[in-house]
């Protein structure tokens, strides 16, 4: 087999992901944030994972003018939505695709989300994870 086909059955192995960082902006005039989570998208397997850690000490010296378990609320809503267990959202019954729009949808609030970014890998959760930890942790 030529190397071309065999690096392209490699390549085909791989599933494609996109993923966005959630940040915490606390002055949006001010364009400051503290990264707090990760949402990530596999379209083609229906897979959409969504998680987040508010780092005490940060959170401390950069939200001093919120309320914590408003954030954490927040939050969760957002958890509950990218999962599709959101009963009060509509949007929580859309395909993963359409939630991942949704939550990545460029918006003017305190809790927003980077632009989203892509990549292949061959294990999503552990991507997720790598991914998590670099960005979040």
């Amino acid at each position: 087999m030529p190397i071309y086909s065999q690096k392209k059955l490699k390549m085909q192995e791989k599933d494609l992901y996109e993923y966005a960082v959630i940040r915490l902006v606390p002055k949006v005039e001010r364009a400051e944030f503290i990264n707090i989570g990760l949402v990530m998208l596999c379209r083609k397997k229906r897979w959409l994972q969504m998680d987040y850690h508010l780092n005490e000490e940060l959170f401390a010296a950069f939200c001093a003018d919120f309320e914590k378990q408003f954030v954490i609320e927040n939050l969760e809503a957002f958890k509950r939505i990218a999962e599709g267990k959101c009963d009060q959202s509509p949007i929580s019954k859309l395909e993963p695709a359409e939630r991942f729009r949704w939550l990545t949808a460029v918006r003017s609030s305190s809790i927003q989300t980077s632009r989203p970014r892509v990549g292949k890998t061959k294990n999503l959760e552990e991507k997720f994870s790598k991914l998590f930890e670099e960005l979040v942790l």
